[in-house]
This record gives structure tokens, C-alpha cells and sequence, in this order.
């Protein structure tokens, strides 16, 4: 019964973008949603968890994907 991941495409940008289109994403899905977040900024390794632990969603996984940043964030 898993649904599809939600992706959130914001390489090209620098914070705070991608982190403000993960909130938009979480914002619009229905509670246990998971978005895959993919960015390119450096600053989104401290800024994803952060803003995560602040809302209450639970990172599942962080990751490198093909010279990108991925994260996997669960709505709560």
C-alpha cells in the first residue's frame, strides 16, 4: 500500500529554495507522504535536517545521488 515518493527537484538552487519547496511539498501531502528532496547546494546537508526536526518530519535517509543530494523526509 506504499504510495509513490513525492519528488521535489531543486538542484539549481541555492538555499533557502530547497528548502522552502520541501515545506511547500510537505505542506500539500497527506500525513505519512514521503518527498524525495534532490539538491545540489552544500547548505542543504545542514539546512534539510534542520528544518525537518523543526516541523516534526522524520528523515529517513540522506544520500549522494549522481553529484546531487538526496533526502528522503516523511510527513508526520
Amino acid at each position: 500500500m506504499a504510495e509513490a515518493e513525492i519528488l521535489v527537484d531543486a538542484r539549481g538552487h541555492r538555499c533557502p529554495v530547497p528548502t522552502l519547496r520541501l515545506r511547500k511539498a510537505l505542506e500539500a501531502a497527506a500525513p505519512g507522504a514521503r518527498v524525495r528532496l534532490l539538491a545540489d547546494d552544500p547548505m542543504a546537508r545542514i539546512d534539510v535536517p534542520h528544518f525537518a526536526g523543526q516541523v516534526g518530519a522524520r528523515l529517513l535517509a540522506q544520500d549522494d545521488r549522481d553529484g546531487a543530494l538526496s533526502f528522503l523526509v516523511e510527513k508526520p
